[in-house]
């Protein structure tokens, strides 16, 4: 019987796991090795570990973790179950791990759209968050790829970076306000279907449009819809918000009892450095509800009339 099974090897489920063994607990960290950023040269914003590349932080991580008798294993984790007092986490669709806490790290997926290029030039030159890659673009001509408040939102974000940006709407048509607002902002709009994008070893050149010349750019910015990577959190009855993702209170705990949800899966603000924050908590919290289970907690005087 395990304490606690994390779900998720990446800066949040490390973070936790962590915490957790410095706890003396029993912890068992269980990851795909599939994160989110893999495809990512480096990962910006982490202090001491700006611009380390993800899976170098993933090793690092790992490697810390020795000291404290952290179970690590490389495998999926097809199904977890909830019991009257336990739950039992199934690992690759044969082994069965019960434990009493499950911190659920398995992060959202992004739904790139299906444009030639952008597959071969992700996370090289295209890339979705401003405040990730923002910096390495800056002064330089950049795309935005998207439809929507989201895309226009993006696009005048990143008028912080740089002065040279350009909406490709990939044939949707902005309202007038919307309209009305990025051209007082020196945003570019053009609404004909993209193509696809032109590129050598990654490194995004211009998007080709079905009409008028291509767009010339260093970097290309896409908004675009994300989705869990797993939905153990709704089979286990977790709340969702109206953004998608799950409900939690400020330590990353669920409305279902020992479930814990951390990292880009459960906040909208997708950092690394505040998912392994929220992994911290997260340990913090699951550490006191096992305290609390042993009756190593001073009981609640009761309330006077």
């Amino acid at each position: 019987m395990y304490d606690v099974v994390i779900v998720g090897g990446g800066p949040a489920g490390l973070s936790a796991a962590l915490i957790l063994g410095r706890c003396r607990r029993r912890v068992l960290l269980c990851d795909a090795g599939s994160p989110r950023n893999a495809r990512a040269q480096a990962l910006h914003g982490f202090f001491t570990r700006d611009g380390t590349p993800p899976l170098e932080l993933v090793r690092l991580g790992r490697e810390e973790l020795t000291p404290y008798g952290i179970e690590t294993r490389s495998g999926t984790v097809t199904a977890v179950d909830r019991g009257a007092s336990r739950f039992e986490i199934v690992i690759d669709e044969r082994e069965r791990v019960p434990t009493q806490a499950v911190l659920l790290a398995t992060g959202i997926c992004d739904q790139l759209p299906s444009i030639p290029g952008i597959q071969e030039c992700y996370g090289i030159s295209v890339h979705h968050c401003p405040y990730c890659d923002g910096w390495e673009q800056r002064d330089k001509p950049v795309a935005v790829i998207g439809r929507g408040a989201g895309a226009c939102g993006l696009s005048l974000s990143l008028k912080t970076w740089t002065a040279r940006v350009t909406l490709c709407t990939n044939g949707w048509a902005p309202k007038r306000k919307q309209r009305e607002q990025l051209a007082v902002h020196g945003v570019s709009i053009r609404t004909a279907g993209v193509q696809g994008l032109e590129h050598h070893d990654g490194q995004v050149a211009r998007v080709r449009l079905s009409a008028g010349d291509p767009v010339e750019c260093n970097g290309v910015f896409i908004s675009c819809p994300q989705t869990q990577q797993s939905d153990f959190a709704k089979r286990l009855g977790c709340e969702f918000n109206r953004h998608g993702t799950v409900k939690t209170d400020h330590l990353g705990e669920t409305c279902v009892p020992g479930v814990y949800v951390v990292g880009d899966a459960s906040r909208d603000v997708q950092f690394a450095v505040v998912a392994a924050a929220e992994g911290a908590k997260a340990g913090v919290a699951i550490n006191k509800a096992l305290q609390k289970q042993a009756g190593l907690t001073v009981a609640a005087e009761p309330a006077h009339a």
